[in-house]
């Protein structure tokens, strides 16, 4: 709070001061001023990756669509890599349930049992 006020004071005694500048010394403060401020909206400095200036990429306002466009990309392959490897992780527990109950010693009537499709339907869905 210290800070404003002491900076509303500098202003107020600028201010106030202003009526006592001479005409000649106003204009060559305003011209001062706009050349400061002309000097100061220089671009900002782009980034550029190392390597031969022939095949420099620059990262500027210009390649905003094509950033997003790779982000966007980056984001779907790696959902497509998450979803493949679920899948593949749910097709291998598949085959060991399978290999399991084909290499059982279960006689083939067990199959056509449905006491036992009722005991596969309630096992499969606890999971």
């Amino acid at each position: 709070m210290n800070e404003e006020r002491y900076a509303s004071r500098v202003r107020q005694a600028l201010n106030h001061g202003l009526k006592d500048i001479p005409p000649a010394s106003a204009r060559r403060l305003e011209a001062a001023r706009h050349l400061a401020l002309s000097r100061q909206k220089q671009s900002a400095p782009q980034m550029v990756l190392a390597g031969n200036k022939s095949s420099t990429f620059h990262f500027g306002s210009d390649n905003r669509y094509l950033r997003q466009i790779l982000a966007v990309l980056a984001l779907l392959l790696g959902m497509w890599i998450s979803f493949y490897m679920d899948s593949n992780k749910y097709i291998t527990e598949l085959q060991e349930v399978d290999s399991a109950l084909l290499s059982d010693d279960l006689p083939p009537e067990a199959f056509l049992d449905n006491d036992f499709f009722q005991w596969l339907k309630d096992d499969t869905s606890a999971e």
